[in-house]
């Protein structure tokens, strides 16, 4: 029998052929456009200036590496410039201080451009001594209220300055951690809660501990212990942490500082 069907013209193929091309291409999605482009991570400046402690900065940024947010990290010394932050998330005032007055020398120059940075939007990290920084007596009065030594406070489980691992209660829960003289906030009682967020509380007298408070359009992070502490402070110290040494507790006071 003969074959009836009709033929197509060789262009009458061709063109087919494109026009399926091109709807395949018009589904499919590109390679740039089918993966997710990585974004850059954010940048965290921390002062590395003379505060008496060499390991401080180096264990919040290694951190702050670590942490889920993956942060880059610079390093500065006073005095800051507007340039030192542009382009950051954090500012981090590590601990490791021990004379207040000689340090607020170092960076009191500084006050203005920090307050401004946070003003506009950014967020600032103090620990123990950089948390006395954010108080006003002396500091950057980044605080409704000042910090004050834990030590010299009513009714505190340590009254001098060794090294000592402290039950706290974060968020209602109980945790232990590495402490050495830090301080306590004492917030203005005009201070809004929806200004403050208290984190942590010391044992003995259920001060703050750790907290967040708003300033501006940014935030202000602070905690007396040390939960950027790794394994090495505790052996150092010849301490141990009864519920082991974990960064949970850091990249609580990170989020809630930068969120």
């Amino acid at each position: 029998m003969a074959d009836t069907r009709p033929t197509r013209s060789p262009l009458a193929l061709l063109a087919t052929l494109v026009a399926a091309a091109l709807l395949a291409a018009s589904c499919a999605p590109s390679s740039a456009a089918g993966k997710q482009q990585p974004t850059e991570r954010p940048l965290a400046v921390i002062y590395d200036g003379p505060q008496g402690c060499p390991d401080c900065a180096p264990s919040v940024a290694k951190v702050l590496r670590v942490a889920p947010q993956h942060y880059r990290i610079r390093y500065v010394k006073a005095p800051l410039k507007a340039s030192d932050l542009a382009g950051a998330k954090l500012y981090v005032q590590p601990g490791g201080g021990a004379d207040l007055e000689r340090t607020w020398r170092d960076l009191k120059g500084s006050a203005d451009v920090l307050r401004t940075w946070v003003r506009e939007g950014g967020s600032y990290l103090g620990l123990c001594f950089g948390a006395y920084l954010a108080g006003r007596n002396p500091g950057f009065g980044l605080l409704p209220g000042d910090a004050g030594g834990y030590t010299d406070s009513r009714g505190a489980v340590v009254d001098d300055d060794r090294d000592a691992v402290l039950k706290v209660a974060w968020r209602g829960r109980p945790r232990h951690m590495y402490f050495q003289d830090g301080p306590v906030f004492y917030f203005d009682r005009g201070a809004a809660a929806k200004d403050v967020e208290v984190l942590a509380t010391y044992p003995g007298n259920d001060l703050p501990a750790a907290a967040v408070a708003r300033y501006g359009k940014g935030r202000v992070g602070v905690s007396g212990p040390h939960p950027e502490a790794d394994a090495s402070w505790y052996e150092r110290a010849g301490l141990k942490n009864p519920d082991g040494v974990h960064p949970d507790l850091a990249y609580d006071l990170i989020k809630a500082t930068t969120d």
